[in-house]
């Protein structure tokens, strides 16, 4: 939303400017599910715009053969998901520049849909999976997270990661597999599938692992260690 507002100039005049009004999320909008950090994280930087009408295209989708049930969830996804914008993963070139599905496509027996476009040229899409997953699409279907929750999750853990600790150290390609993980615990609320996080004693480990698996790209794996934490883990 735009809105015009006066200004002085240096020489007295009047000059009407125009002030772009950012939407904030209100804590009412946010979706249920989600841990205190990450309702805290979308609050404070994440926006909400309006999402294109998805359901514009229903009869178009259901004319190609789209089953309904298919539409539908596309329709409610949208309706808790569509129009948001958080900011950039360190990964993945940021992800999707906003949470709004565009299409549908099948991949083998299941059905996928686009949860947004890329920030930057990428060979994959970010899409939903046929139980929700958040995932990435070039030649193979590889969800990162069990669903959308665990992305925006991930998103929030990283953030307070970097902020509170005072030491990391990022491994790529085999380095990734040589990590001892023994006696780490899996984050659960990031619902890891190729991308997961691990809590230790004194540190916590991001593992991402699905550009390698979709691409078939074991360098692409990258593994982050945060650790000397000031407020404490996560």
């Amino acid at each position: 939303m735009v809105h015009p507002r006066a200004a002085d100039s240096a020489d007295g005049l009047k000059i009407l400017e125009r002030e772009t009004v950012v939407p904030v999320i209100d804590h009412d909008d946010l979706p249920a599910g989600l841990t205190r950090r990450a309702e805290i994280f979308i609050g404070v930087h994440g926006n909400r715009f309006d999402a294109p009408d998805a359901g514009l295209h229903r009869a178009r989708w259901l004319q190609h053969g789209v089953p309904a049930p298919q539409v539908d969830r596309v329709l409610a996804w949208t309706q808790r998901w569509g129009g948001m914008v958080l900011p950039p993963s360190v990964h993945y070139d940021g992800g999707p520049r906003m949470l709004a599905p565009n299409g549908l496509e099948r991949s083998g027996e299941s059905w996928l849909f686009e949860a947004g476009v890329q920030r930057t040229a990428l060979p994959y899409s970010f899409m939903i999976g046929p139980k929700g997953e958040f995932g990435i699409y070039a030649d193979r279907w590889v969800p990162l997270h069990a669903g959308v929750e665990g992305w925006v999750e991930s998103l929030a853990l990283a953030e307070h990661a970097f902020h509170s600790s005072r030491a990391t150290a990022t491994v790529t390609g085999d380095a990734v597999e040589a990590l001892d993980l023994e006696g780490f615990e899996p984050v659960a609320e990031v619902a890891g599938l190729a991308d997961t996080w691990w809590r230790g004693p004194d540190c916590l480990v991001a593992v991402y692992r699905g550009e390698a698996e979709c691409l078939s790209a074991p360098q692409c794996q990258t593994a982050t260690v945060y650790s000397k934490f000031a407020w404490g883990l996560a």
